[in-house]
């Protein structure tokens, strides 16, 4: 009977350090996001600190994510921003009588399409965790966050509004905080160190 009692003694101490041990680990990811858009922000003010916490907690995998997962998470939100605009495009083509402005929807189309094979590309680098994926997969993002510079690029030589500024802005931010994070991940190149 002894036994019994100390065992309900000690059930609320066993429960509260369950707890404590929960919320810590929750802050401390909470806290990663944090670091993550504090350091990213300080080399990119423009897209600002509430963006990329905004950013980061559309997906609720980031609250329990470690730095590869806030990475992947980042590939994996503008992925699914670069295939929506990519699809919006297509729309507008098949909509579109202008032949300088469908050609234009079409070479934008083409960045886009090459935007998500790249950011796919860079999911599967910092899947492997390896020194070689992480080095793809930032060399990856770069090329992938000119996108919405080509694609806007296009419009402007031609004299022609883009219809699809919102959506090159918001790929822009967006890429830039999956490059950001994930060049925190990729080890420094030889050029780097010699």
């Amino acid at each position: 009977m002894t036994t019994m009692k100390l065992v309900r003694s000690f059930s609320p101490l066993i429960v509260f350090s369950l707890l404590l041990l929960l919320t810590s680990s929750t802050t401390s990811r909470a806290s990663l996001v944090d670091d993550a858009c504090t350091s990213f922000v300080a080399s990119h003010a423009d897209i600002g600190y509430a963006y990329c916490v905004r950013f980061f907690q559309s997906d609720e995998g980031s609250a329990t994510a470690d730095r590869y997962g806030l990475a992947a998470i980042a590939v994996k939100i503008s992925a699914a921003t670069a295939r929506g605009t990519a699809k919006r495009i297509a729309d507008l083509q098949d909509l579109e009588r202008d032949k300088r402005r469908k050609d234009c929807l079409s070479a934008c189309g083409e960045v886009y399409d090459s935007a998500v094979d790249s950011l796919d590309e860079a999911a599967k680098g910092i899947a492997s965790r390896s020194a070689d994926g992480l080095r793809d997969a930032v060399t990856v993002l770069s090329a992938a966050l000119d996108t919405p510079d080509t694609c806007e690029d296009g419009f402007r030589e031609l004299g022609l509004a883009s219809p699809l500024v919102a959506e090159d802005e918001e790929f822009s931010k967006e890429s830039a905080i999956a490059l950001g994070v994930a060049s925190t991940l990729s080890p420094p190149s030889l050029d780097d160190v010699i």
